[in-house]
Formats: C-alpha cells, sequence, structure tokens
C-alpha cells in the first residue's frame, strides 16, 4: 500500500501509510492502543473504505478488484471471531465451516473430503485430540489454535493474527507462542501478520515489523532493525528499554 488514508469527519484515522511486504515475510503491526492497528486491518480486508492513497493486496487493488472474493484469501482471527461460535459445535465442525467462509454449518453436511481436510488441519494445529469436543469446553487457548485451523481450511495466502493472545493465562499464552513459531517456520506457511502492543508476544518465525502511531508509519523493516528501545519509546510515549531474553523480547520502563 502507498500513501494510505483514512478520515472519517474531521477525525484522522490513518495517515500517510506506506507498508510493503514481499513472499517468504512473516510480519508484526506492533503499537499502543489507538494507533491504528486495527483501522488498517479493516482497511486491509475492505471494511474500512480509503479516503486517499492505494491498497494493494494479492496482486488486487482496491477499487478495481471484488474485494469480497479476495477476503477468502485471507485469513482473520480474532476475538470478534471467537466469540460467535456456537456453544455445541465440535472443534472438526467449526474448522470446516472455514471452507464457506460463515459461521455455523446451518446443517449442510460435510462431505468425506470436507472431513479429512478439517481433521488434517486438526493435526496441523495440534489439536487433533479435540475433533469432537464441543466449542464451550475448549480453553482459550485451544480455542485459538482451532480457529488458526478454521481459517486455514479455505488455503489463504495471508494469515492474520488480530491479537491472539488476549484473554490467555501466562501458561496458555507461552504455549501458544510456541505453536505460532512452529507454524511460522512451516514451508507451506501463509504469510503472517501478528497483531499486538506486547512486544513479548513477537516470536523468532517473524521477521518483520511495522511500528504505527497516531495513524502514521513510526518505523518499518527488519525486526532487528526496528525493534529498538528508541522506537518503542515513542510508539508508547514513555522512556522505554528493550531487552531480548531467551529467544523473546522484553520491554521495561527505563530508569530514569
Amino acid at each position: 500500500m502507498g500513501g494510505l488514508c483514512i478520515q472519517r469527519d474531521d477525525t484522522v484515522i490513518l495517515h500517510g501509510v506506506d507498508w510493503n511486504v514481499q513472499r517468504g515475510e512473516h510480519w508484526v503491526i506492533l503499537g499502543a492502543n489507538g494507533s491504528g492497528k486495527t483501522s488498517l486491518l479493516s482497511a486491509i480486508t475492505g471494511y474500512l473504505m480509503p479516503t486517499g492513497g492505494e491498497i494493494s493486496v494479492l496482486g488486487e487493488t482496491y477499487g478495481q478488484s471484488d474485494w469480497r472474493e479476495l477476503r477468502k484469501q485471507i485469513g482473520l482471527v480474532s476475538s470478534s471471531v471467537r466469540q460467535l461460535m456456537a456453544d455445541e459445535e465440535p472443534a472438526l465442525e467449526t474448522v470446516a465451516s472455514g471452507k464457506f467462509a460463515m459461521i455455523d454449518l446451518w446443517g449442510r453436511r460435510l462431505s468425506r473430503a470436507e472431513k479429512n481436510k478439517a481433521s488434517r488441519l486438526l493435526q496441523q494445529v495440534e489439536c487433533a485430540y479435540l475433533a469432537t469436543r464441543p466449542w464451550r469446553v475448549l480453553s482459550q487457548g485451544e480455542r485459538q489454535r482451532v480457529l488458526i485451523g478454521r481459517a486455514l481450511m479455505a488455503q489463504p495466502r495471508v494469515l492474520i493474527l488480530d491479537e491472539p493472545c488476549a484473554g490467555l493465562d501466562p501458561a496458555a499464552r507461552e504455549q501458544f507462542l510456541e505453536f505460532l513459531q512452529r507454524l511460522g517456520v512451516q514451508k507451506k506457511s501463509p504469510t503472517l501478520v501478528l497483531v499486538t502492543h506486547h512486544v513479548e508476544e513477537i516470536v523468532p518465525a517473524l521477521s518483520h515489523v511495522l511500528i504505527l502511531k497516531n495513524g502514521a508509519v513510526l518505523a518499518t523493516g527488519k525486526k532487528k532493525k526496528v525493534m529498538t528501545s528508541a522506537n518503542l519509546s515513542r510508539a508508547f510515549g514513555l522512556k522505554m528499554k528493550l531487552q531480548f531474553k531467551h529467544g523473546h523480547f522484553a520491554l521495561t520502563r527505563a530508569s530514569k
């Protein structure tokens, strides 16, 4: 995308956002609450119309392509999707419903091929043992992995994870991040885009970082270049110290 601007009445939501993702890269969108992360996702998926600039996703340009069809190539895992699942729906059906981009199968009978594919994806997301378990008994971490399987059912080329660790306890978060790392290094993994404001969630497989502040790009590029104490201090409006220990970043307030 180039020069992306989104304005509603007198409120500027995004301003002059330039962002380019190449095949083989996995990205983090990082920023404080209100920095524009959710609005950028809405623009990418065609739910928020730009007022300036250009958006091109997977070779298609906004305004010149059918974004409803393009969305089928973009997997999205977010809390909004998680809250819509039916309590009694077995995990296998939850995954299979991703093929049709719909919540609940509404009585639709799955073919053997669809069941087999959903079973393979449950295995891929390390949840094969959950196939017959209803949504209501799954842990938050299990639900996130099942939703990733659901997103992968449509074979997306891009998988967006919108704050996937929200609501997870510390142990479940670590287990989920370990899983995310394993997914990211798979040869056939889609391009991953992790949206977060927690630097601890940036696993090694994520190669590039886009930092937003007040609806504009503060820094963008390779993780090693962008992840600095200075950039994070500017992003969060407080003098911070960034450290890298045991494969994870840690951010603390700098001593005066």
